[in-house]
């Protein structure tokens, strides 16, 4: 044990010593804790947006145009002229990518944390329910959203890679449709599992971050359900609905 004015003839023994039990990390716990909930709260509204601009493949064609190709397009061009090309997009990309960096080197150094501190004890008697299932499955949701996002890079922004041979770039629709289509249902198999994941992943992350940056008192109880449990849910449900929606010939 570790006392503050220690007993010199007990240290002489052995019996304690003025030692700290561990060394200082070089970034505090509240450090990594806190990037996992700013970056982490960075994914949830860019997941929000990318589901509605989803929803864009069930709106009528504008003329010979598809409307999330205009959104497509939107995302492209937008910022312009104070941003040439797609300077901004560019941008954003490049933060979103700083982020799941962050996230994940966050995650990665709070669990080896976590591990050594408790050591061979494992944590019991947990209060149950679905944060206490999110908890428990954190990283495996993690390690599935990981890689989907890297598929999803390959598949729908690269598309040489993994696409089908229908792959065009610019084209959002023709290659939501490819992908999605019923011969590739493994790809959509896999779209919802990964959204399954989204799901359990962000209300327990959107329920740790608001906790952790102190946002929400015991008052504030109906908007952390709110927060962590329905938005999550309709942000997946959204997803989900529209690859099943291409997968069954809805949406052609």
């Amino acid at each position: 044990m570790t006392v503050q004015h220690a007993d010199r003839d007990a240290i002489r023994h052995g019996k304690i010593t003025e030692e700290p039990l561990r060394e200082r990390p070089g970034v505090p716990t509240w450090a990594l804790k806190l990037t996992m909930a700013v970056t982490g709260l960075i994914f949830f509204l860019f997941v929000i947006g990318h589901m509605v601009g989803n929803l864009k493949i069930f709106m009528p064609d504008h003329g010979a145009t598809a409307a999330i190709d205009e959104y497509g397009t939107f995302l492209r061009e937008m910022g312009q002229p104070l941003f040439p090309g797609s300077s901004l997009l560019w941008i954003i990309r490049i933060v979103l990518l700083a982020c799941l960096v962050l996230h994940v080197w966050g995650a990665l150094a709070l669990k080896a944390r976590s591990s050594k501190s408790r050591g061979k004890f494992r944590r019991t008697n947990l209060m149950g329910g679905l944060q206490s299932t999110a908890a428990r499955w954190m990283i495996v949701t993690g390690i599935i959203l990981l890689l989907f996002i890297i598929f999803h890079l390959l598949d729908m922004t690269i598309g040489e890679v993994v696409a089908s041979d229908a792959f065009v770039h610019g084209a959002v629709k023709n290659n939501l449709l490819a992908t999605f289509a019923p011969a590739r249902w493994p790809v959509t198999l896999f779209y919802v599992i990964a959204m399954i994941a989204l799901f359990l992943h962000l209300t327990h992350g959107v329920y740790l971050a608001v906790s952790d940056l102190g946002w929400l008192g015991k008052r504030g109880s109906a908007i952390m359900v709110v927060l962590a449990y329905w938005i999550p849910a309709i942000v997946v449900i959204g997803n989900i609905v529209m690859p099943l929606a291409i997968a069954f010939g809805m949406v052609s």
